[in-house]
């Protein structure tokens, strides 16, 4: 498939830093955030992404912020800023096994410096979504946006910090509504709507606004449904696993990066998108499948390069 290589991804979430505790009392930290992982994944598949997310000026926004630009992603900047940079802290007990503690301010900046060109998609998630008092701006956000940019969703849910399901599904249904194409995982599903076959909730979802669902079942592979009745699923590729960080969202930056080269972004693609076919669904799904196989294949949140990925056999190792 071959599309436009113009515009830009403007993706709003949280970027954090996650610190990891082990018992012998050692401490590492790493740049995180479901959000930045997108915006990291796009660009490291040569997409201009532009981040909009709630970095202190600090040690560890900083930190962010280098690890961001390394790969390409322009950091908005905004009128204001938090006092310190959101930190989600891994207790981890002789067996390996963490516990969460969270220490986390999410809103957004009144304005910000992006440019004037609208972007092609816009991206949200996770934290960002939920989190008060920004959550509600974000959603306010997105339905904005609509009018000139496709809209996708990965609601990549955290239990430890977003409380009662009951309360968070008003929130992920919204969204959901508001949206093009979302990415769950199962897990997601599982806690949001227990008791609720996974494709049950996708074909409810696919009927109320998004073209494309996707649900992803990690190493068992992907289902989607669309809103044109197409139905499928991909297998995931067999790799040694690493760790899972970052899995779902460099497949969720895949997924935006195969919807691009298809030509299938913006808002005026939207009835296109609609009437996508299942082949192009399967295409996109196995090398969403792929991306998140070379990054489950090493530590950390560490999507591949386009050169990478190009670079990786079909259905070895990716």
């Amino acid at each position: 498939m071959t599309g436009s290589t113009q515009g830009r991804a403007l993706v709003v979430g949280e970027a954090l830093v996650d610190a990891v505790r082990r018992p012998d009392g050692s401490r590492d930290v790493f740049p995180g955030g479901s959000p930045a992982n997108v915006a990291l994944g796009l660009a490291r598949l040569g997409r201009r992404v532009d981040l909009l997310t709630w970095l202190a000026v600090d040690a560890y926004g900083d930190l962010v912020r280098r690890h961001l630009d390394a790969s390409g992603v322009r950091v908005l900047r905004g009128d204001r800023t938090p006092a310190t940079t959101p930190v989600a802290t891994a207790h981890l007990d002789a067996q390996g096994v963490a516990t969460y503690e969270f220490d986390l301010e999410w809103d957004l900046p009144s304005s910000w410096d992006e440019d004037d060109e609208d972007p092609l998609v816009v991206h949200t998630g996770s934290i960002a979504t939920v989190l008060r008092p920004g959550g509600a701006k974000v959603a306010d956000l997105v339905e904005s946006r609509r009018a000139a940019s496709t809209i996708t969703y990965d609601p990549n849910l955290r239990p430890a910090l977003m409380g009662d399901p009951a309360d968070v599904l008003p929130v992920v249904e919204r969204l959901v509504r508001a949206a093009d194409v979302v990415k769950v995982s199962d897990e997601d599903l599982a806690w949001l709507l227990p008791g609720v076959a996974p494709a049950e909730i996708a074909e409810t979802w696919s009927r109320s606004g998004p073209a494309l669902v996707v649900v992803t079942h990690g190493g068992e592979g992907a289902f989607a449904c669309t809103s044109a009745g197409a139905r499928l699923s991909v297998a995931a590729p067999r790799v040694t696993v690493v760790d899972t960080v970052g899995a779902g969202d460099s497949f969720m930056g895949g997924l935006v990066d195969g919807l691009w080269s298809a030509g299938l972004l913006g808002a005026a693609q939207r009835p296109a998108l609609h009437d996508v076919d299942a082949g192009t669904v399967e295409h996109l799904l196995t090398r969403c499948a792929r991306i998140a196989a070379i990054t489950v294949s090493r530590s950390g949140a560490n999507p591949p390069s386009l050169a990478e990925l190009d670079a990786e056999p079909t259905g070895a190792g990716a």
